[in-house]
């Protein structure tokens, strides 16, 4: 049977872009039928590198059926996976991620978690001397996931090997890293065409604090004047989508690429005090900016307090 590879729910880059440069090494290096899913619309960063490397855009699915053959990339959080995730036959993880818990398989299963900014930094390791045989569109895609997640190499989470890898991708495309950064970066900053609700959701992951829920919205941006114009609106909505996703908070950081800084939107006094009781801000008004937080895995998720 063929076997699916997907990412996370809200598909930012590399859960767009992993799932393709694995199933590509599956189908093409294993002999493995695969193909690349997702679990939902990707974000405009990685619709920009479909459209770039000339890739097709994976089918979009909602759930998955009992049995049915899959690989998990660039998550191992079941609320980030479709419902019946346990009935599927997980047959391997590939993920950058703090482990969970909660997945259940139908027997051993090959699992990489290891401890940089990109699945597809991890994926290109796992294929060894395979890894040349990637086609420039693969490299391609793989490049832009290692730019995304590291932001140009501006994250915490940013490895000496994520630089190199891309480094090498870069050279061996005949790309200049900047400015295709720069090209990726104004795709993920523009946001016009996106609701409220969507924004919120675009590229958010479900935590709880104790006995506190939250979604923890992060946009990545180059100008983020256009998002915080939309500051009362979004503030309003985030009542509306934490009812709806079953959350007490939607927490919104604004993340400033290039000022390496993020804005977080304080709509209310349980945001205040999780602002000022997790990264020691000072809070006047219903914004406050924190000055170098920029990655939600490495400063952001691991310091909420309630």
């Amino acid at each position: 049977m063929n076997t699916q590879v997907f990412g996370h729910k809200s598909p930012d880059t590399d859960s767009t872009g992993s799932p393709i440069v694995w199933a590509w090494y599956l189908n093409e290096v294993k002999g493995v039928p695969a193909t690349p899913v997702l679990l939902g619309e990707p974000n405009t960063e990685a619709a920009f590198m479909l459209e770039r490397w000339n890739l097709e855009k994976p089918t979009i699915i909602t759930d998955i059926a009992d049995g049915q053959p899959c690989i998990i990339v660039d998550t191992n959080n079941p609320a980030e996976l479709p419902d019946n995730i346990n009935g599927a036959d997980i047959q391997a993880i590939i993920d950058h991620h703090a482990l969970v818990g909660g997945l259940k398989t139908k027997g051993p299963i090959h699992i990489t978690i290891r401890q940089l900014a990109c699945t597809a930094t991890i994926m290109i390791d796992l294929m060894g001397e395979d890894a040349a045989k990637m086609p420039d569109a693969i490299k391609g895609a793989a490049l832009t996931c290692i730019l995304s997640d590291t932001l140009e190499f501006r994250s915490p989470t940013t490895t000496d090997h994520d630089r190199a890898v891309a480094e090498k991708l870069a050279a061996d495309l005949g790309i200049d890293i900047a400015a295709y950064a720069a090209d990726m970066f104004a795709a993920k900053s523009d946001v016009s065409s996106f609701s409220d609700a969507e924004l919120l959701r675009m590229d958010s992951k479900e935590y709880a604090v104790d006995d506190t829920k939250f979604r923890v919205s992060v946009l990545e941006t180059t100008a983020p004047g256009v998002v915080l114009d939309r500051k009362a609106s979004l503030m309003e909505t985030m009542t509306s989508v934490a009812t709806e996703d079953g959350v007490d908070q939607v927490l919104l950081f604004v993340v400033d690429i290039l000022n390496e800084e993020a804005t977080l939107l304080v709509p209310n006094d349980l945001v205040k005090g999780v602002a000022e009781k997790s990264f020691g801000a000072s809070v006047d008004g219903d914004a406050v900016v924190l000055p170098g937080i920029m990655s939600r895995k490495k400063q952001i998720i691991p310091n909420l307090k309630v």
